[in-house]
């Protein structure tokens, strides 16, 4: 059974519905003495005759083992053109595409490539999976946006540096850039001290600055609430204060830092040598046009 193949299969099927060889040779757009030898080559197959030839005139006739080979060749028939289908599609841009993400990703870039892709792609199947984690589990997605270079089997795509601002409440602060050192032994709402927080903190002790931490968030929305309720100052990345508006909330301030602290640079990943799908490579271009878009921006 091993040597049926589905050529031998439409050759039976449409033999079956036309009646003659001939005719189901025309319907195919073969020759008539290929389609015989692909029915001898399935009866070869099955072990048996799947259709009696009287000659002349005469119709042909499935046999009783031909009935059962059909009935199953026609599943197998129409599985494969369901599959064929599906190839189409997934070449086309549809299919599934795992994404990973953060906060100020998912606030600003995020939201602009789902609607890229979905207007392209209407049938795609997007999912996304948020974390803030200093170890990121790239092999379990298609793509991640990260923000920071990460060793081992894993390749990336710079989108664009996202500097670090100063956000307080207004009069906190003059008007105008604030240097770091202004901020040492101050009240200051943070992130927790993973991912580039971490890397931020340590910038600005090599300046001789260590804030007085007095309240950590993962959340954004929470950073700023606090910063409003007069808890303390906070150093966000721009993206995060973008996402946010803060430029529309007359309570705060947002200042430049100088001498700048390093940026935090956002990147895109993907596990090393693994082939795209088209939906993911398509992805990718279009992460790569809005962060460029963003970056003007800001």
């Amino acid at each position: 059974m091993s040597d049926v193949e589905l050529r031998h299969l439409a050759a039976m099927a449409a033999v079956a519905d036309e009646g003659s060889f001939g005719r189901a040779a025309a319907r195919l757009g073969y020759t008539q003495s290929t389609v015989s030898q692909q029915i001898a080559a399935l009866e070869k197959a099955v072990g048996g005759a799947v259709f009696d030839r009287p000659g002349g005139p005469k119709p042909v006739r499935i046999t009783p083992l031909g009935t059962v080979v059909l009935a199953h060749g026609r599943d197998l028939l129409a599985k494969a053109r369901t599959m064929a289908a599906a190839v189409d599609r997934f070449k086309a841009g549809d299919g599934r595409i795992d994404i990973g993400t953060f906060q100020s990703v998912s606030n600003v870039i995020l939201p602009l490539l789902v609607r890229g892709l979905r207007d392209e792609h209407p049938g795609c199947d997007i999912r996304l999976f948020e974390e803030e984690t200093d170890q990121p589990h790239v092999d379990e997605l298609d793509l991640m946006f990260f923000d920071g270079r990460v060793e081992g089997d894993v390749e990336h795509r710079k989108l664009l540096d996202d500097p670090y601002l100063l956000v307080a409440r207004r009069g906190t602060f003059p008007d105008g850039p604030v240097r770091p050192t202004q901020l040492d032994g101050v009240a200051m709402v943070a992130h927790p001290p993973i991912c580039d927080q971490a890397r931020m903190e340590r910038a600005l002790a090599r300046h001789g600055v260590r804030p007085h931490i007095v309240c950590r968030t993962a959340g954004n929305e929470t950073v700023l609430s606090m910063v409003r309720a007069g808890m303390g100052s906070a150093i966000l990345p721009q993206l995060a204060l973008h996402g946010a508006d803060v430029g529309s909330d007359a309570s705060l301030s947002v200042h430049e830092l100088t001498p700048g602290l390093p940026p935090r640079e956002i990147f895109l990943l993907w596990q090393a040598h693994r082939t795209h799908s088209p939906l993911a490579a398509r992805a990718i271009e279009i992460a790569v046009e809005v962060a460029g878009r963003v970056a003007q921006r800001t």
